[in-house]
């Protein structure tokens, strides 16, 4: 009798460890086929991206066409969507919940961002990129008919691609769309398969010649206690500007939806003032991405405060309008140019303190400590370390509650080990 037993319960557990090698091999296969499928059409755009913002600058009264891009995109969301889109926060929620998260709108985002930087508006990439990420993980869920857990993994696999194929930083890349959702808490179970697409990703985009950021710190300064005060109190700054950049976003936008109730009437009004916002300061400084700005800061070159202020201006105006792009690109351009502007006024290095800006201000307003830490690591390398971890601690810790994806939640408390559950402002 005890031999049968003994018998079963071995039985039971080769039956269970050939389900669980079953469980890693399908995975495994579903996380390569999201990195391919993803990291090709994310290519795609990281390169159509680059056309469009070649033929802007080469053509520059195409700042003219501001409002009817904005127009433009509209339409095709109202009648191709056909539902009320939020952007990232769409993703987010298609996770958290089972809001539907449509196919349609991988192709949707990567045509309305194409648009929005072709006319000049001032946004990034990587709000594409999570959408169209997410949305193609989940079709093929929907193919591999897996079940509605198995594809929010899925989806996060698609937005761990798409990031690392258009950034360049796998690291936080699979990190980053498990740490996203839910503040305080990490979604482990999509470690391996958001690691894989991630990789595989980014070899298909480097295949294809999409290569990555990189920036080079020329002096890195002993870190000691007082370096380590002046980048604390450098980072607590940084959390009050992710708030003041979130607060700005969230608030305009309200502001329109209830003045502004025709969306046609609310895309050339956005539009429009995006354009005698460019006129009035006479460059194309802040429109597009911004990528040449946040390289000058770390190649000596004069930056003010006035560059950061003026870009947060420039994004709140584009995003709140019905241009699509992304708040991230925009973010780091924030924290380059604010480090580049602050640093040395505090007798540090100004690409140190910008490299540590666009960290502090991703962690502020993402509220993902860990791929902000790692994202300094993968563009600035491991040297400055200590700056990177003091810098977005503080900026974690002061930048409170608020974030730029409101669908995002706040599981636990950021001061105290209390489960609290709430809404990101």
């Amino acid at each position: 009798m005890i031999n049968h037993n003994l018998k079963e319960k071995a039985v039971h557990k080769l039956d269970h460890n050939s389900k669980r090698a079953l469980s890693v091999l399908s995975w495994t296969l579903a996380a390569i086929i999201v990195g391919l499928v993803v990291g090709a059409f994310a290519t795609a755009f990281g390169l159509s991206m680059r056309y469009v913002i070649k033929t802007r600058e080469a053509y520059p009264w195409l700042i003219f066409f501001l409002p009817v891009g904005a127009v433009i995109i509209t339409f095709i969301y109202k009648k191709v969507l056909k539902e009320k889109d939020s952007g990232t926060n769409t993703v987010i929620a298609a996770i958290q919940s089972d809001v539907k998260l449509p196919f349609r709108l991988a192709p949707l985002i990567f045509i309305a961002t194409l648009i929005t930087h072709l006319v000049g508006g001032s946004a990034g990439r990587e709000g594409a990129a999570l959408q169209m990420g997410g949305s193609i993980g989940v079709g093929i869920g929907r193919v591999l008919r897996l079940n509605p857990t198995d594809k929010k993994t899925m989806i996060m696999c698609g937005m761990s691609a798409a990031f690392s194929a258009l950034f360049g930083t796998p690291m936080a890349a699979a990190i980053f769309s498990m740490e996203v959702i839910s503040v305080g808490i990490m979604h482990y179970a999509a470690l391996v398969p958001c690691v894989i697409s991630s990789l595989v990703a980014r070899a298909v985009a480097s295949y294809f010649g999409l290569g990555a950021e990189d920036y080079i710190i020329p002096l890195i300064p002993t870190f000691g206690i007082q370096n380590a005060v002046l980048i604390s109190i450098f980072a607590v700054l940084c959390g009050f500007v992710s708030i003041l950049f979130c607060t700005c976003l969230h608030k305009y936008e309200e502001f329109l939806a209830t003045k502004l109730t025709n969306p046609y009437l609310k895309a050339v009004i956005g539009g429009t003032s995006v354009l005698l916002l460019t006129l009035l300061v006479g460059s194309q400084t802040y429109n597009s991405t911004g990528t040449a700005i946040i390289e000058s800061c770390f190649t000596g070159a004069a930056i003010g405060l006035h560059f950061f202020l003026l870009k947060i201006i420039f994004t709140t105006l584009t995003l709140s309008c019905g241009y699509k792009g992304g708040e991230i690109v925009p973010t780091l351009f924030i924290g380059a140019t604010f480090g580049a502007a602050v640093g040395p006024l505090l007798g540090l290095p100004a690409p140190l303190v910008a490299a540590v800006g666009m960290g502090a201000l991703f962690c502020g307003v993402t509220n993902c400590p860990i791929s902000s830490l790692l994202i300094c690591f993968e563009l600035f390398g491991y040297e400055p370390m200590p700056y990177f971890l003091l810098a977005v601690a503080f900026s974690y810790w002061v930048s409170g509650y608020s974030g730029l994806y409101r669908a995002q939640k706040i599981v636990y408390s950021k001061y105290k080990s209390n489960f609290i559950n709430k809404d990101v402002q």
